[in-house]
C-alpha cells in the first residue's frame, strides 16, 4: 500500500518525517510521502458566485431589503484564498503528487475540537478532485510517540459526509459565513446613520465587543454613593459585621454620617464569643486552558496575539502541548508519560521539587479516563532554561513558567488552613470569619483559582489568628463598588463563567479584534474600543447575535451536528432567525449612534490602487511578484524568462515622458524594511573618466 501523508503545515511535515524516518519510506505496512498544506488553501466564493444567475444582484446587494438570504439556493463552493500567493501552486503540486499512484490519502492535519483541522484537509482533497480512499491520523501532539500511535490507528472516513469532524466544521465554517449577512445590517444601517465603518458582527466578537462597550458605559455612569454602617473591632484588627440581606435595602445603612452615628449610639463594647476553628483542605485549582493563559500574561505586557502565535511555534517543537484544546484535564497515559519529567520541569521554572509530594494521578478532578489532546500543559521537550524560549517569542519563558507551575502544582499536596469563626455576645448578629494558612503547599507553587479572580475578590490574609476578648463598635464607612475596568482578564472570566467557546476560541477572536484598526485596543491586558468598535457595539444592543446564552446555544448546536444528532439544515435554519430577529433591532440601533457618539467627521476617501500579482518559481522557492512595472505589464514569455532568472528588455518611459528601453531582471528586493519580489532595473553603466 502507498499512502500519501497530508499534514497541516510545513513544521509538522517535518515532526512526522521525524518520527516515521523520513519525507518517505516505509512504516508499519505501508510506503508513504509526506507534504503539506498551509493552512486553510480554500475559502468560499462570494454570495453572489454561490447562487444560479437570476440571483446574483439580490445576493451581492447590501439593501436590507433582499435580506435575509434564502440558504438553500447557495451551492456553498469555494476558490482559492484571495490575496495568499502560492495557493493555487501548493493545490496544483497536491493533485499531481495524489496522481502518482498513491492508495490513500491520509488526513494528518490538527485533530482540533471544532474540526477545523478536518476541514482544511477537506477542503483540499475536494479541491484536487480525488476520488479514491481517505484515511484519518488522529494525533495528540506532534511527539514521535504520538505520530507513531497515529498512524498505527488509522480509521477510513472516505465518505466526507459520516466523518463527524468534518461535518462540524463544515456546519461552522458556514454558519459564520452566512452571518455575514449581520455585519451587512449593521454596516449599511451606521453608514445610513452617517457612521462609514465596518461593523463585523458575529458569534462571540458580538458578545465581546457589547460587554466590553457595557461594561464602560457603566463606568461612565458610575455616580459614589457612600453609605454608612455600625461593625465592631476586636484589637487584632478582625472585623464583625451583620450579613446583608436580599435585595437592595440594607436597613442598618445610612445614607449619612448623622444618621450613621446615631445608630452607633445604640451599640456598646461586646465580649466576642463562639470562638472556633475548623481545619479545612483545599485542592490544587484546575489546569488553565489558552484563554485562562493569556488572562495571566496580558497585565505583564503581552497581548493575546502574541501568546497564541508563540504557543503555537512552542508547540510545533514540542515543548508545551497543543494549544487548542477543549480538555480541562489529562488522561492516566498523559499523567504517566509527563511523571519522569517533573523533577526537570520543576528545576527550570525553579521550583521546591520537594513540595511536589503527590505524584499519584488526582482522579476526578484533575486526571480522567476520558479525554484526547489533554490540558494545556508542558511537553516532552524541556528547555534548559527560560530564557532559551525567548526565540519563539517575547512571551515564551512567561508561558511555559506559568503553565509548567500551574501543572506541577496539581503535583502539590492540599492547602490547609485554620477557618475560624466568632460572633459578639452582645450582638449574636456581628459576626467575623476568616482563614488562617496552616499549610500552603501547592499555593507555595502557583495559585490557579486567583487567575479567575478580579484584585477586589482576593482574599487578605489576617495578620493574627487570635480573636477578642472584646471588640469595639465604630461607624464603617462604605460605597458602591465601582465597575471593573474591562481586561482580559475580566472578559475570559466571564466567557468562561456563561460557558461560551473554548480557550483558543475565545483568545484567537480576541487576537483578531485587537488587530490595529479593528474593534478594541489591548495595552497591558486593558480593552478599550476604538470609533468601529464603539458602532459595533451599540448596533448589537438588545440582539440575539450578542447574547451568551444565544452563542453558547449556537455551539452546542454545532456538536450536536458533528455528533449526528442534528441535521446542518437546522442549524442554518438558525441563522435565519437570528437575522429576523436582529435586523429590525440593529436598524433602530442606527438612530441611537449620533445621540452616543456625536455626529459623524467626514472621512475622505482614499483611492487604492489594485496591483495584479503573478506567482511561479524563481531560485528553487515559489515567488510572487507585481505583473506590471511603471507603464508596462508583463507577456506570458517575459514571466517565464524572469522566472528563469534572464535578463529581459522592453520599452519604457521615463517619469518625465522620455522613452528609454527598460532592462533588468526579477530581484529579491526591500522597500520600508519590507521584503518584496519584482522587477529590478539594471543600474545605469557609470561614465567612464578620461
Amino acid at each position: 500500500m502507498r499512502y500519501l501523508i497530508i499534514t497541516e503545515k510545513p513544521s509538522a511535515a517535518k515532526n512526522f518525517a521525524k518520527a516515521l524516518g523520513g519525507q518517505s519510506g516505509h512504516y508499519a505496512d505501508f510506503d508513504y510521502t509526506i507534504t503539506n498544506l498551509r493552512g486553510h488553501v480554500m475559502q468560499f466564493k462570494e454570495p453572489e458566485e454561490m447562487v444560479p444567475a437570476d440571483l446574483t444582484t439580490a445576493y451581492k446587494s447590501w439593501a436590507l431589503k433582499r435580506l435575509p438570504w434564502d440558504l438553500s439556493q447557495m451551492n456553498w463552493s469555494r476558490t482559492y484564498i484571495k490575496g495568499r500567493n502560492g495557493t493555487k501552486a501548493l493545490l496544483d503540486d497536491l493533485r499531481r503528487q495524489a496522481r502518482s499512484g498513491y492508495d490513500a490519502l491520509i488526513i494528518a492535519t490538527d485533530t482540533d475540537p471544532s474540526g477545523e483541522g478536518e476541514l482544511l484537509a477537506w477542503e483540499a482533497i475536494n479541491a484536487i478532485r480525488w476520488s479514491g480512499q481517505v484515511l484519518r491520523a488522529n494525533f495528540l501532539d506532534e511527539s514521535k510517540r504520538g505520530i507513531q500511535a497515529a498512524m498505527n490507528h488509522l480509521r477510513d472516513v472516505s465518505d466526507q459526509w459520516r466523518d463527524g469532524d468534518y461535518v462540524k466544521g463544515e456546519s461552522r465554517s458556514r454558519w459564520d459565513f452566512a452571518s455575514m449577512q449581520l455585519t451587512r445590517i449593521a454596516t449599511t444601517a451606521a453608514k445610513k446613520a452617517g457612521f462609514k465603518v465596518v461593523a463585523r458582527e458575529g458569534r462571540l466578537k458580538s458578545v465581546i465587543v457589547w460587554k466590553v462597550y457595557d461594561q464602560l458605559e457603566a463606568i461612565a455612569s458610575y455616580v459614589k454613593t457612600p453609605f454608612f454602617e455600625v461593625k465592631f473591632k476586636d484589637p487584632a484588627g478582625h472585623i464583625y459585621g451583620r450579613k446583608l440581606p436580599e435585595g437592595d435595602i440594607v436597613p442598618w445603612r445610612y445614607p449619612n454620617k448623622t444618621a450613621g452615628t446615631g445608630d452607633l449610639a445604640n451599640f456598646h463594647e461586646s465580649p466576642v464569643v463562639n470562638e472556633k476553628h475548623e481545619q479545612k483542605t483545599q485542592i490544587p485549582g484546575r489546569l488553565l486552558d489558552l484563554a485562562g493563559l493569556a488572562a495571566v500574561l496580558a497585565p505583564k505586557g503581552f497581548a493575546s496575539k502574541e501568546v497564541l502565535t508563540t504557543y503555537q511555534k512552542m508547540y510545533e517543537a514540542q515543548i508545551v502541548s497543543y494549544p487548542r484544546t477543549e480538555d480541562k484535564n489529562v488522561t492516566p497515559g498523559q499523567f504517566f508519560e509527563l511523571l519522569p519529567l517533573i523533577d526537570q520541569i520543576a528545576a527550570v521554572v525553579g521550583v521546591d521539587r520537594r513540595l511536589l509530594t503527590h505524584r499519584e494521578p488526582r482522579f476526578g478532578s484533575h486526571v480522567r479516563n476520558e479525554g484526547s489532546h489533554g490540558a494545556n500543559r508542558p511537553g516532552s521537550k524541556i528547555p534548559a532554561t527560560l530564557g532559551e524560549l525567548s526565540k519563539y517569542g517575547k512571551s515564551g519563558p512567561a508561558i511555559y513558567e506559568t503553565l509548567a507551575k500551574n501543572y506541577l502544582a496539581t503535583l502539590a499536596e492540599n492547602y490547609i488552613y485554620d477557618h475560624v469563626t466568632a460572633n459578639l455576645a452582645d450582638y449574636p448578629e456581628f459576626v467575623t470569619m476568616f482563614n488562617v494558612p496552616v499549610a500552603l503547599n501547592y499555593k507555595a507553587v502557583y495559585d490557579t483559582y486567583a487567575t479567575y479572580q478580579t484584585d477586589d475578590e482576593q482574599e487578605s490574609s489576617p495578620t493574627s489568628k487570635e480573636v477578642g476578648p472584646t471588640a469595639q463598635p465604630y461607624l464603617a464607612e462604605g460605597a458602591n463598588k465601582k465597575p471593573t475596568h474591562p481586561s482580559t482578564k475580566w472578559i475570559m472570566a466571564f466567557l468562561e463563567k456563561h460557558n461560551v467557546g473554548t480557550g483558543a476560541t475565545r483568545v484567537s477572536t480576541l487576537s483578531e479584534m485587537t488587530r490595529p484598526g479593528s474593534m478594541m485596543k489591548e495595552a497591558r491586558g486593558r480593552l478599550t474600543l476604538t470609533d468601529t468598535g464603539y458602532v459595533s457595539a451599540i448596533m448589537v444592543a438588545d440582539t440575539w447575535i450578542a447574547s451568551p446564552k444565544i452563542t453558547k446555544r449556537l455551539f452546542d448546536m454545532m456538536h450536536a451536528v458533528g455528533e449526528f444528532k442534528m441535521p446542518m439544515t437546522e442549524l442554518l435554519d438558525s441563522v435565519t432567525k437570528v437575522v429576523e430577529h436582529d435586523m429590525p433591532i440593529m436598524v433602530a440601533n442606527a438612530d441611537k449612534l449620533a445621540p452616543k457618539l456625536g455626529t459623524p467627521k467626514p472621512v475622505a476617501a482614499k483611492p487604492r490602487k489594485v496591483v495584479e500579482k503573478v506567482t511561479g518559481v524563481w531560485q528553487g522557492q515559489e515567488v510572487a511578484f507585481a505583473k506590471t512595472w511603471s507603464d508596462h505589464t508583463f507577456t506570458d514569455e517575459e514571466i517565464a524568462r524572469l522566472l528563469r532568472g534572464e535578463e529581459i528588455s522592453f520599452a519604457s518611459k521615463s517619469k518625465r515622458g522620455k522613452s528609454y528601453t527598460a532592462t533588468g531582471k526579477l530581484a529579491k528586493q526591500t522597500f520600508k524594511g519590507a521584503t518584496f519580489y519584482g522587477f529590478k532595473l539594471n543600474p545605469k553603466p557609470r561614465k567612464s573618466s578620461k
